[in-house]
């Protein structure tokens, strides 16, 4: 079974995340959730990693807060993709957007927004990897672009234009 693995730091950062477990309850993607730390229990850290591929995590999402570097950690110990989601922490989410976007060569982790849209974001990149190897998740995702699409022009056509 495929599934994507989704690590956060603390539990703080659990209640952020509901954005992207939600979104892919929704689309009927597997997933696991579990509490890790790159700065304290690095082995269970890195343990967990391990015993996740072996259960089938294609993808892996990890939280970050101020200068943390789970998601880093991860990458570090995968060759799976790895999102890595800035928490709004301390100077509004931007120390962890910067600590999370600039991997050296060779480490990449892929990096969205900060906070619970990136929580969002996170989810749909992880399903868009996904999708290279599922027609129907791929058919799933396509479909919820065109809902969007006709829920903006439906939006759109509400929003009284004047001109001054």
């Amino acid at each position: 079974m495929q599934f994507v693995a989704i690590m956060v730091e603390r539990t703080k950062d659990a209640k952020s995340m509901e954005p992207c477990t939600q979104t892919l309850k929704k689309f009927g993607v597997a997933y696991e959730f579990i509490l890790a730390s790159a700065h304290r229990g690095l082995d269970r850290t890195r343990e967990y990693i391990k015993e996740a591929e072996k259960k089938g995590a294609k993808v892996f999402i990890a939280t970050s807060g101020m200068a943390n570097h789970l998601a880093s950690f991860v990458a570090a110990n995968t060759t799976k993709p790895v999102i890595g989601v800035p928490m709004d922490t301390a100077l509004d989410g931007m120390d962890a957007l910067l600590s999370t976007v600039q991997m050296g060569p060779g480490i990449p982790v892929a990096t969205v927004s900060i906070g619970k849209a990136g929580a969002v974001n996170s989810a749909f990149l992880a399903m868009q990897i996904l999708a290279l190897m599922d027609a129907n998740l791929e058919a799933k995702l396509s479909e919820e672009r065109i809902l969007r699409a006709k829920k903006i022009q439906t939006d759109s056509a509400q929003v009284e234009v004047r001109l001054t």
